[in-house]
């Protein structure tokens, strides 16, 4: 993805952050998209990729759906009228899917954590959250050495068929 380039998927969302530590620490076993609320400047923010997404994760509290630990960056033109950049966001799903994440989420080792970060093609802020479970060290090790192999005997497949 090149930089100042807009990510636009094939169904017409602007990608605007993705968080690439999730696939190497997580298993993600189930995925939900919700609304984002977000202020003025912070939807300048997003626009211009001012997000970082690396350390959130979110909660149910009260009743309702928080984004908590995402940075976005203070947006240089907003005169007065700026945000927090870390405050804990308001995340917009229905109350039986709230419910339903909350209970999966008391489970144990199972969280919340932000995917990706898009505007929809009406232009709303949406987040791809993923019901996740963490994977171990030994889990993380594994996976790698699984690639190496498969790699590595794909190499050796190439270079038998040039041989023939």
């Amino acid at each position: 993805m090149a930089h100042g380039k807009k990510d636009k998927a094939d169904d017409g969302r602007t990608v605007v952050a993705r968080n690439r530590r999730a696939a190497r620490d997580y298993e993600v076993l189930d995925r939900i998209e919700v609304g984002l609320v977000l202020t003025g400047s912070e939807v300048k923010s997003v626009r211009a990729r001012a997000i970082d997404i690396g350390d959130a994760y979110a909660q149910v509290q009260g009743g309702e759906l928080w984004l908590i630990g995402a940075h976005v960056a203070p947006y240089a033109n907003a005169g007065y009228a700026g945000h927090d950049p870390d405050r804990k966001r308001k995340l917009l799903a229905h109350a039986a899917q709230i419910v339903r994440l909350g209970s999966r989420v008391r489970e144990k080792g199972l969280t919340l954590i932000p995917l990706v970060v898009y505007f929809a093609p009406n232009g709303r802020a949406k987040v791809e959250l993923g019901l996740a479970r963490g994977k171990s060290v030994h889990g993380r090790k594994e996976e790698v050495a699984e690639r190496d192999r498969q790699r590595d005997l794909r190499a050796v497949r190439r270079s038998h068929d040039a041989d023939v």
